[in-house]
């Protein structure tokens, strides 16, 4: 036995100790993945500013588009944490031609379902938008168009995710980086052009914005396709279809992670919606603590997708120990990213609330619930982390359900009570909700501890 392995054994009430090999290897995978995440949310805050100066009614239609959107292609965006668990632990295996062969699969699934997506939602859009905007004429006027634009993209959003999959579970996440980070700057200059005419071109304002965005993303589809063809095959990239039972895992796999995707969304909606009838002051300061509990969770969720990839290898090699490691290490390390952040909301919660506002009536209201979500970081930490563990060694069903049913059957409800019927306000609307975080960080690290994922097979 090597000095490294029983460094990499030693423990702490019976979970691994991080050691600095490991948190290499973690960091390695996992930071491209974070980049790239940071990069979209840097995407969406500029994407933001430009569509604000024509208006808060573009901004409006833009906003319910973009969610509404999502919405469609959350099912699509499920087959990336399919495609990549099973392209890991095909690589652990040793199976060398068959490493791209689930990216096949995601991309068979991308034509059959997103292209009659992308033409139903053509087809439904300008019926289903107003009812979003409460047949607002001038928000439809500036969101339908923008919305019209963005479904043409639905394609290649599926095709790209399927790639994503692909190279996140190879472990060369740095490649992915440089093609999302080329795809965002070209997103935000095509977008700045189009949205107010420069270089000869026509101002189309939100249509500009919908068309820059769609035109990269299919610039992104060749971009993955060039390169993983070149890279990928010699192993099955093109070659063939999946087995049936690889088809089976990838839909095990995925369509629990885009169901729980798309619940999650609903259930951020939700949340709002009792925010709002608590009051404007509370549904005010939801707004900001939901944009800064999604931004400090991030550097977790790219970490998550890491651990997916390596706990996936690990099992492809039939090494349960080595997949249990990774998982609690990965944990370890998010924890220090999340821990930071954490102390901060804790410790200054007004000086964070400034930024974002200088209604004394929402600073005040919100140093209470601004510290429940520093609070409730550290148990986002272990959640991020511990799904995606789940999900690469087969079990995305249990972690979605634990996900699912933690936010409506605990949060949400806890959410109204403490809020609403008892009167608690901001501060007991998010007291009710970070029950839920609790309650799923505490399950999915039950579940881990048990060890029954070990003999799922994919």
């Amino acid at each position: 036995m090597t000095i490294e392995t029983d460094r990499q054994r030693r423990t702490l009430a019976g979970v691994p100790l991080l050691t600095a090999p490991a948190a290499r290897r973690i960091l390695g995978v996992g930071l491209p993945i974070v980049g790239g995440m940071v990069s979209q949310n840097l995407l969406d805050l500029v994407d933001t500013i430009m569509v604000g100066r024509l208006g808060e009614a573009a901004l409006a239609g833009v906003g319910i588009a973009g969610f509404a959107n999502f919405l469609m292609v959350a099912l699509l965006i499920g087959f990336a944490a399919g495609v990549q668990a099973v392209v890991a632990r095909r690589k652990g295996e040793g199976r060398e031609d068959e490493i791209a062969v689930p990216l096949n699969g995601g991309i068979a699934v991308a034509f059959v379902v997103g292209l009659p997506l992308m033409v139903a939602g053509l087809w439904l859009a300008p019926t289903l938008y107003p009812l979003l905007v409460n047949g607002n004429e001038a928000v439809i006027a500036e969101g339908l168009p923008y919305f019209e634009m963005r479904l043409w993209g639905v394609l290649a959003i599926a095709l790209n995710f399927s790639f994503r999959g692909y190279w996140y579970g190879i472990g060369e996440t740095a490649t992915y980086l440089k093609i999302i980070v080329s795809m965002h700057v070209l997103n935000a200059v095509l977008s700045f052009l189009l949205i107010f005419g420069h270089l000869g071109l026509p101002a189309l304002g939100t249509v500009g914005a919908g068309l820059g965005t769609t035109i990269a993303l299919f610039v992104g589809t060749i971009l993955y396709s060039v390169i993983t063809y070149r890279r990928a095959r010699p192993h099955g990239f093109l070659s063939r279809l999946p087995r049936a039972d690889t088809f089976s895992s990838l839909l095990r796999l995925s369509i629990p992670s885009a169901v729980q995707t798309m619940l999650f969304a609903a259930g951020l909606v939700a949340l709002f919606t009792i925010a709002g009838y608590v009051g404007v002051t509370a549904l005010a300061i939801s707004n900001i603590l939901v944009n800064l509990s999604k931004f400090a969770v991030l550097p977790a969720m790219g970490l998550g997708f890491a651990a997916m990839t390596l706990v996936s290898e690990a099992l492809g090699r039939g090494d349960g120990e080595a997949a249990s490691r990774w998982a609690w290490q990965t944990v370890q390390v998010a924890l220090c990213t999340v821990l930071a952040v954490s102390l901060v909301l804790i410790a200054v919660p007004d000086a964070v609330l400034s930024l974002f506002t200088t209604d004394p009536d929402v600073l005040a209201a919100g140093v209470m619930p601004l510290r429940v979500v520093g609070a409730v970081l550290v148990a986002e930490g272990f959640a991020a982390v511990l799904q995606s563990a789940l999900t690469g060694a087969g079990a995305a069903r249990q972690a979605a359900a634990v996900a699912i049913l933690s936010q409506w059957v605990v949060g949400l409800p806890a959410a109204l009570v403490f809020g609403l019927v008892l009167d608690g306000g901001a501060l007991g609307v998010w007291l009710g909700w970070s029950l839920s975080r609790w309650l799923s960080a505490v399950v999915l690290m039950v579940l881990w501890a048990r060890g029954r994922w070990r003999s799922i097979r994919l």
